[in-house]
């Protein structure tokens, strides 16, 4: 009995092993994370500007009673370009974009803006890429809504596709 239940128990494990390994595998792994910061007022944060016409960011510019967009993006990221035309459709509409360029450099984010295009009124520049921690963020491009007292109400993951820019307009209009 005692030498069967030596067999049974390490087939058991083994079983049970096998099963969570093949059900963690159905699973959808390459879903993105939801920001747990969603709800949450933006943390304290002041990052220095890319230029005199792209001021700095920080959590209290976020917090003037203005529904902002903050879009996190790199001069490196492909496609931080493919979204770049929706980010100019949504600030020739009147909405408010502020950027926040992750672990990129000046010189690379002006060429990017004069190539792509510039929709944003700041720029906090962020070379270690604290913010994309601090916001919950899983990647670039992502963008957050965040209303008037500077908490975040939204966010989109990944690139803007154009069928997203009506809604997104809705959004900031029905927050404002």
């Amino acid at each position: 009995m005692t030498k069967r239940l030596a067999l049974i128990i390490p087939l058991l494990l083994f079983v049970t092993f096998v099963a969570v390994a093949i059900f963690g595998l159905g699973t959808d792994s390459n879903r993105p994370i939801e920001s747990q910061m969603i709800g949450q007022a933006v943390p304290d944060f002041d990052l220095q500007g890319l230029d005199a016409q792209h001021p700095g960011l920080s959590s209290q510019d976020l917090r003037q009673g203005t529904v902002t967009l903050v879009n996190l993006f790199g001069s490196w990221c492909l496609p931080c370009r493919v979204e770049a035309p929706q980010l100019e459709r949504l600030s020739e509409a009147g909405i408010v974009i502020h950027g926040i360029a992750i672990r990129d450099e000046g010189p690379a984010v002006t060429e990017f803006l004069t190539r792509y295009g510039d929709p944003f009124r700041r720029i906090g520049m962020d070379p270690r890429g604290r913010m994309q921690i601090e916001l919950g963020a899983s990647g670039v491009p992502e963008t957050f809504l965040i209303d008037g007292t500077g908490v975040i109400r939204r966010q989109w993951i990944g690139v803007i596709r154009e069928e997203q820019v009506d809604e997104i307009i809705a959004e900031v209009e029905r927050l404002q």
